[in-house]
């Protein structure tokens, strides 16, 4: 109860109306911001990053090696070269985390974004709000870890899917990533070659994606990163063995190469064999107008309209059969569809209310008017004590 006279609503908080926020954006060690080929997240940061400037808020993005984002200011932490070479090993994260939590103390910046995995660990006892963006898996060890973070940060995921596959996890919001639809070419003329791009992973499984096309009678050009031991190995032990006169091994695309292969393709074979959070592959050959014919798992079914941007199918032996569907698939459905959900004016905005969210939840002792301060800790003294008796856990504020 609140004393009497006085309401929520008359107690100040911290985000509300239009104020123009400082967002600290942190990414990932290992690769460059937006990445020159590989780096999915480095490419959504450096999206969001751009997108927020263009709805007047200030941003200092920290990262390692160099930025092309227009970031009003850049701090670059120990690696001036980033470590792609030690992408999976823990070390780079732990020393980047570290590093920005020295460069957070004296920033004063009004949230904090941050797109790594260890860097929330230092969110407790910050300022600001912390919001994390779980771009990867979100269940097992890593849903144990996230949820033993708490109320110490805002959780935010990039589809439903995920949530859906995390129930238990405190989400504060479902915020799909996006791509500059304009800096993807459209075509509606397309070449005679299916095309598979990503990593050489079996959760990616490119030799389903090679089987498909050979029984549509559809050569298939392979492009994505094998640099990883468990890249190699399954590379060595299931794509090899498959490759014949009508694949074509492309090796890791650029920003521009990928582009031209994405807009020349008659369609993307996206044979996911997990639960795939988000899939930025799938949105970047929609853009180009170019259908994308996948599994039903993770968010595919999420991103793609059947029948009208792709075709989606719950079997790899029906794969073949969706390339000769999605053929005859109209283009401008799958570039129209990208231009009306999925870009990076539409990310900002989530993330835009996420930050304010979060903030207004961050209620400023000073601010509050001494007789409802001493209300309110007098009463969470009294209801903290209740909850221990009774052995009931109080829940978060955020």
């Amino acid at each position: 109860m609140n004393p009497p006279g006085l309401t929520l609503t008359d107690i100040p908080t911290v985000g509300a109306g239009n104020k123009r926020l400082h967002v600290a954006m942190i990414a990932p060690p290992y690769f460059d911001v937006p990445p020159t080929a590989y780096g999915g997240v480095e490419a959504v940061v450096a999206d969001l990053v751009d997108a927020l400037i263009d709805r007047d808020h200030q941003v200092t993005l920290i990262g390692a090696g160099r930025h092309r984002t227009r970031a009003q200011r850049f701090l670059a932490t120990y690696y001036p070269r980033p470590p792609a070479e030690q992408l999976g090993e823990p070390l780079p994260e732990v020393v980047h985390a570290a590093q920005v939590a020295q460069l957070l103390e004296d920033l004063n910046a009004d949230v904090v974004h941050d797109h790594t995995l260890a860097g929330p660990l230092l969110a407790r006892g910050r300022a600001a709000p912390t919001v994390i963006t779980v771009h990867g898996p979100s269940t097992g060890e890593y849903g144990t870890y996230y949820g033993a973070l708490g109320s110490t940060v805002d959780l935010v995921a990039i589809s439903d899917a995920q949530r859906v596959s995390a129930p238990g996890l405190p989400w504060a919001a479902t915020v799909h990533n996006a791509i500059r639809v304009d800096t993807f070419p459209f075509r509606t003329e397309k070449d005679e070659f299916a095309l598979f791009l990503g990593r050489f992973h079996p959760d990616k499984a490119p030799h389903l994606a090679i089987e498909a096309a050979r029984e549509a009678g559809l050569p298939i050009v392979l492009a994505g990163k094998c640099s990883e031991p468990v890249e190699r190995a399954y590379f060595a032990r299931e794509v090899q063995p498959r490759l014949g006169p009508d694949t074509t091994m492309f090796g890791i695309a650029d920003a521009a190469a990928k582009r031209d292969l994405l807009a020349r393709a008659t369609c993307l074979v996206f044979p996911i064999c997990w639960e795939e959070p988000f899939g930025l592959v799938m949105i970047e050959a929609m853009a180009c107008g170019t259908p994308v014919v996948a599994l039903s798992r993770g968010a595919a079914p999420e991103l793609i309209l059947p029948g009208q941007t792709g075709v989606l199918v719950d079997h790899p032996g029906e794969l073949a059969g969706a390339i000769h569907q999605a053929r005859r698939l109209d283009p401008w459905l799958c570039r129209k569809h990208m231009q009306q959900n999925f870009t990076t004016d539409l990310m900002a905005a989530g993330y835009e209310q996420v930050y304010r969210r979060a903030l207004a939840a961050v209620v400023e002792p000073m601010r509050i008017p001494a007789p409802v301060r001493r209300h309110a800790e007098s009463a969470g003294t009294r209801s903290a004590g209740s909850n221990r008796r009774e052995g009931r856990h109080q829940a978060p504020t955020r």
